[in-house]
């Protein structure tokens, strides 16, 4: 018994990936950037048991760096992403409308 060989269909080109950063996106970024100079500002004290400068600061340059930050690149209003739903909905029912004999 000889298997069968399925071919695959070939490979659509894939949406091109675009970060489009909106007024939002500037500002969660610069909230992060602030806490980030803020974490280095309170670290900058010259007390070695310090609070501030053992524990209030790493915590602010970490929630700076690996979460503020990210966070604002990567925030997509929800706004914005209905807009491309009902756009494409749009001309797929435009499409499906087309009379023909």
């Amino acid at each position: 018994m000889a298997k069968s060989v399925k071919t695959r269909k070939s490979h659509q080109p894939a949406d091109k990936f675009h970060i489009s950063l909106t007024k939002k996106n500037y500002a969660i970024i610069g909230t992060g950037i602030a806490l980030i100079i803020l974490g280095y500002i309170f670290m900058s004290e010259n007390s070695v048991d310090g609070f501030m400068p053992t524990v209030i600061a790493p915590i602010l340059l970490v929630l700076g760096y690996c979460a503020v930050i990210p966070f604002g690149i990567l925030y997509k209003d929800k706004s914005e992403g209905q807009n491309e739903i009902t756009d494409k909905t749009v001309l797929s029912t435009e499409k499906a409308n087309i009379k023909t004999k």
